[in-house]
């Protein structure tokens, strides 16, 4: 049966990524294709978790393709939710999602800055993916709080990353999430959020996870 594969990239990224072209060069290597959309849109500024929810389904084949997401971060976060929502979605592969992301980011930020974005509408984000800063709207943290963890109870075949050293989502995160799901299978990696140092032992996992050639 075929199956559609999608990478999902992370917050402030894009498809040339370096896990991202990692990725799909495996891919390539095994004749296999790996859709890897642009979540920015050309337009980082009106990102939210729901846009890329809605631009990844409309990237579905069909209705009855099944469908596996690899999702790095904040793409990780979104392909559990699009897990959720669409029933086609019958794999999940997630490097270091981010759960609890707004937990996570906004104290960094503080409280004077979360509150002068508020008043302002806008925040300037650093884009990895452009290499420049960019304003962020304020509805992105609107939006992203109504997607909670909580919520994720289909149980969806599903395979987290995360390195025991991330520093921007500790690996608390994936192990509360993996607790109570005994259909999320974590494996712990001795590498921080980018990942960057264990990308053969991810292929790997990948491989085996998705039984791909």
């Amino acid at each position: 049966m075929f199956t559609q594969y999608i990478y999902l990239h992370g917050f402030a990224s894009s498809p040339n990524s370096a896990k991202a072209r990692d990725i799909s060069d495996r891919f390539s290597q095994i004749k296999t294709k790996l859709k890897i959309p642009d979540l920015n849109v050309g337009d980082f500024s009106q990102l939210t978790i729901t846009r890329q929810i809605t631009q990844v389904a409309a990237g579905f084949s069909d209705d009855s393709t099944p469908v596996t997401l690899i999702g790095s971060s904040l793409g990780g976060l979104t392909a559990a939710h699009l897990g959720q929502q669409y029933l086609q979605v019958q794999r999940l592969v997630l490097l270091a999602p981010a759960f609890g992301f707004l937990s996570h980011w906004l104290p960094k930020l503080g409280n004077e800055e979360v509150q002068r974005w508020q008043q302002e509408k806008h925040i300037m984000v650093y884009h990895y993916g452009e290499g420049r800063s960019i304003p962020l709207s304020y509805n992105f943290v609107t939006d992203a709080a109504q997607y909670q963890e909580k919520l994720l109870q289909r149980p969806i075949p599903t395979l987290i990353l995360h390195g025991k050293k991330d520093e921007v989502i500790p690996i608390e995160a994936s192990r509360d999430f993996a607790r109570s799901r005994p259909w999320v299978e974590l494996v712990e990696l001795d590498s921080d959020h980018a990942l960057g140092n264990v990308m053969e032992e991810i292929w790997q996992a990948i491989r085996l996870f998705c039984q791909l050639p």
